[in-house]
Order: C-alpha cells, then sequence, then structure tokens
C-alpha cells in the first residue's frame, strides 16, 4: 500500500526538478546573482533527496535493482550525466556557449530518464518515438 504514494512523490519531485532546473538554468544566464538567495540554493536538494529515496524505495518494493535490471541501471547512468552536466549549465560553465551546451544535454538527459522510467526499456527514445 506504501507503493501508490511513492510513485506519486516521485513523480511529483520529478515535475518539480524539471521546473527548478529551467528557473535556474535561467538565472544562470540571465542574472547570476539570483542563483545565490537562500531558498533556491536548499529547495532543490530537498526535492532531489526525496526524489531519489522515493525512486530508491519503489525499486525496492518492486525489486528492481541497478546492475539486475537493465532499464533501471540505464536510468542510473543518465542519472549521472544530468547530474555532471547541469553543475556545468549552472556553476561550471566558463562561458555562455558551455553552459547552453551543457544545458542543452543536461535537457537530453532528463528527458531520457522520463523515457526509460516510462516504458522500463534502456531504449526508450528509440520507442517513444516509433
Amino acid at each position: 500500500m506504501l507503493f501508490p504514494y511513492l510513485k506519486y512523490t516521485h513523480v511529483t519531485t520529478v515535475v518539480i526538478t524539471a521546473l527548478l532546473f529551467l528557473l535556474r538554468l535561467r538565472w544562470a544566464l540571465t542574472a547570476p546573482a539570483r542563483l545565490q538567495k537562500g531558498w533556491i540554493r536548499i529547495i532543490p536538494h530537498v526535492n532531489d533527496a526525496t526524489l531519489f529515496f522515493t525512486g530508491l524505495g519503489m525499486a525496492v518494493l518492486l525489486h528492481q535493482y541497478p546492475f539486475v535490471n537493465g532499464w533501471l541501471t540505464a536510468k542510473l547512468t543518465a542519472l549521472l550525466g544530468y547530474i555532471i552536466l547541469g553543475t556545468v549549465a549552472l556553476k561550471r560553465g566558463r562561458s555562455r556557449r558551455q553552459q547552453v551546451i551543457a544545458a542543452s544535454l543536461a535537457i537530453l538527459c532528463f528527458t531520457y530518464i522520463v523515457g526509460v522510467a516510462i516504458t522500463r526499456d534502456p531504449r526508450s527514445l528509440l520507442l517513444l518515438f516509433a
């Protein structure tokens, strides 16, 4: 009976993560000082921790594990890419061009993660557009 609550919370935090990333990206490109406000430095991390732990809880309840189930391994690998690229886009990019390229690739990773979650198949983007 816990699973529906985990799933609902997980999906909600996915949407919040996307919206916060886009907001922070806009600010990183147009008004970087806004990224230093207290709430914008805390809320994304709280949300992402909730996202991670609800995903972990669902994996345990479903007996789906990385390196056992290919779709979950692909999802976690893409998550690492999203985190690294997102960091470059929001903080570490040395130029606007680097930030935009990293942001574009981060959004592609995010889209891939969502596709894998929906299809439970590492070929998710191919399946969704086929």
